[in-house]
C-alpha cells in the first residue's frame, strides 16, 4: 500500500512539474539568461514552503511514512564545497536543460533524448558511489 501512496504522489508532482512548467527546456533556458521570472517564482516558493514544513517537522517531530522519526542533521561545511557544487550542478542543469527531477518528467512527457541524459545521472550516481571515499566531504 505503501509504494501505491509513494507512486501516486510521484505521479502527482510530475504532472504538477509539467503544468507549471517547470520542467520545460525553454523555461530553464530562460531562467538561465535572466529572461523571465517564472522559475525564480518556482524555487522560491519551494524555499518558503520548504523553510516552513521543516521547521513543522522539527517543532512536532513528524514521522517518516515508515513511522521513524526525521532527523535533520546540523551540518556546519566549508562554503566553498557548496559554492563548487553549485557551480557544477548548475553547468550541468544549463547544459542539458533539467535538474534530476525534470528528467523524469520530461521522459514521461515524450522527450526521447532526455534519456541519454538520465543515462548519464545514471553514469554520474554510478562513478560518485565509486569514488566517495576518495573525495572531500
Amino acid at each position: 500500500m505503501k509504494k501505491i501512496i509513494l507512486l501516486i504522489v510521484g505521479v502527482v508532482f510530475g504532472i504538477i512539474m509539467y503544468k507549471s512548467e517547470a520542467a520545460s527546456w525553454f523555461r530553464i533556458y530562460e531562467m538561465f539568461r535572466f529572461e523571465s521570472f517564472h522559475m525564480y517564482g518556482i524555487m522560491g516558493t519551494a524555499l518558503f514552503f520548504g523553510i516552513i514544513f521543516t521547521q513543522a517537522i522539527k517543532k512536532f517531530k513528524i514521522k517518516s511514512i515508515d513511522g521513524e522519526p526525521i532527523r535533520i542533521a546540523n551540518k556546519e561545511k566549508s562554503f566553498y564545497r557548496y559554492i563548487i557544487g553549485g557551480t557544477i550542478f548548475g553547468l550541468g542543469w544549463a547544459l542539458v536543460g533539467a535538474c534530476p527531477g525534470p528528467i523524469f518528467v520530461m521522459i514521461g512527457a515524450g522527450f526521447i533524448p532526455m534519456l541519454i541524459v538520465f543515462a548519464g545521472a545514471m553514469l554520474g550516481t554510478y562513478l560518485y558511489g565509486v569514488l566517495k571515499d576518495k573525495l572531500p566531504h
